[in-house]
């Protein structure tokens, strides 16, 4: 849905229409959030999966996941219409260039707490899963080796 809402924002925006052009915003914003917590969801199943096998029963895991997934994007674009709906507009970067126009956020603070804040916090926390996974891993490796050697002898 991120691929088809930034390939039609464009076009929908040169029709001029503020209501369609809100949307259009608010939908790319979701769905890249959307993309964002999903990645980040993947790592924290990465690090379940890897470093916690044993005794990780997880009631209405993927429900749970689901509603991460697609809730706390919902949260932050909500809370961004509660602001200010005119967050989002048609930004032209060229008026001699109609087909320039698109729907996004038009202020930067928020542009920088929503999305920039937001995927630099996703980032760090899949960058601690993935050095906790490789940890984990080279333990494994290490107490195998000590095992193997101990038997050799």
């Amino acid at each position: 849905m991120l691929n088809m809402v930034f390939l039609i924002n464009s076009w929908l925006s040169s029709f001029n229409q503020p209501g369609l052009c809100i949307t259009m915003a608010m939908l790319l914003h979701y769905f890249l959030l959307a993309a964002f917590t999903w990645m980040c969801l993947e790592s924290v199943h990465f690090y379940l999966a890897l470093v916690k096998v044993f005794n990780v029963y997880v009631p209405k895991y993927i429900l749970k996941c689901c509603i991460a997934g697609w809730g706390i994007p919902a949260i932050v674009i909500i809370l961004v219409l509660i602001i200010n709906k005119d967050f989002y507009g048609n930004g032209s970067r060229s008026e001699s260039n109609p087909y320039s126009n698109f729907c996004w956020i038009q202020d930067n603070l928020v542009f920088y707490i929503s999305v920039v804040a937001y995927f630099f916090l996703i980032f760090l926390t899949n960058t601690a899963m993935f050095i906790t996974v490789l940890l984990q891993i080279h333990s494994v490796k290490t107490r195998t080796q000590k095992r193997s050697r101990f038997w050799k002898r």
